[in-house]
């Protein structure tokens, strides 16, 4: 068990230094080839940053630990929310475009509702999963079409996801990272299932938890860190744009390696809690704005909805303490 466990401490350290890696190499490329710093963004960096999920749920489906994929998929959601953006509205309050509240928010919204109605039979079929991975082609076209023409995250793109290197640097980079992130990937999902047997615990919770908030840290660091320098677009696009790709490519994962069986308590329990905190992080962002007197249509979400959404996230926990 000391092994496993090191092997997920070592594999989540690995993870997230390589998804660094990839990122920027790929980012570079991009730039390199002539791409706009938007569509740098909302293609290759919203696929970096969930590039451990996706590469450990690709890992735990080819291993026959289906439900250590569901459960990372949802987990990571839940985490995005009431981990990750709870607390960096602690530490910086953010202002909400209006471009948000009038596109991204209601895609979220459209897209947990949908998926749930996919899996609502307790089954991710083929068909399913073709389902999901069309529906995020077609809104990753529909956001990079409606964003190329909004100045403020251009702007704001441009700082934040730019690395300027070499085209031979670049490639180099993204190469490393990509071969640290299948290995380390490997490593994280032999470590949780090995340590789900001994404990006698599912592989579901385990991915519910130690992975979920192992493959969320990228997600809780980038978006401090773009809250502090007063990139609020792009620290609550960060969290819409993983729970998107989470949803709808690392959840699909298993459909299209297999078809796949959920439990119960996925429907039950885990699949309702994520969308109660995303509805709920909307209904924050959609009253906050009815209230502000910017005449400019800006949400202002305060510590208040972190503090909030923290504990929401604590209770979750607390249920699943309850349902071991």
């Amino acid at each position: 068990m000391l092994l496993a466990a090191a092997a997920i401490l070592v594999g989540f350290i690995i993870l997230i230094w390589s998804a660094d890696l990839f990122v920027a190499g790929a980012a570079s490329i991009a730039e390199n080839l002539g791409m706009s710093p938007i569509i740098i963004g909302l293609t290759i960096v919203s696929l970096g940053t969930s590039a451990p999920e996706i590469l450990v749920s690709l890992t735990a489906a080819m291993s026959d630990a289906g439900d250590l994929a569901i459960g990372n998929a949802i987990g990571s959601n839940i985490a995005n929310i009431g981990l990750v953006l709870g607390i960096t509205v602690l530490v910086a309050p953010m202002m909400v475009h209006e471009s948000c509240m009038k596109k991204e928010m209601p895609v979220l919204l459209l897209v947990t509702f949908g998926a749930g109605m996919l899996l609502i039979d307790r089954e991710l079929s083929n068909l399913d999963a073709g389902l999901m991975i069309g529906a995020l082609a077609l809104i990753i076209v529909y956001m990079v079409r409606s964003q190329q023409k909004d100045a403020v995250l251009l702007e704001e793109a441009e700082e934040e996801y730019l690395h300027h290197l070499s085209p031979l640097r670049a490639w180099l980079t993204f190469a490393l990272g990509l071969i640290l992130l299948i290995a380390s990937s490997r490593m994280l999902v032999w470590g949780a299932v090995t340590i789900a047997e001994t404990l006698g615990v599912s592989e579901l919770v385990i991915g519910l938890t130690i992975v979920a908030i192992g493959t969320s840290l990228p997600e809780l660091a980038a978006t401090i860190a773009s809250a502090l320098r007063g990139h609020t677009e792009i620290a609550l696009g960060n969290v819409i744009g993983s729970n998107l790709f989470n949803l709808l490519a690392v959840m699909a994962i298993p459909g299209i390696v297999g078809p796949e069986s959920l439990e119960r308590a996925v429907i039950t329990r885990d699949y309702p809690t994520m969308t109660f905190l995303t509805v709920f992080l909307a209904l924050a962002i959609f009253i906050s704005r009815k209230r502000s007197a910017s005449k400019q249509g800006h949400s202002y979400v305060g510590r208040t909805v972190g503090m909030l959404l923290v504990s929401f996230y604590a209770g979750y926990y607390y249920w699943l303490y309850l349902s071991l």
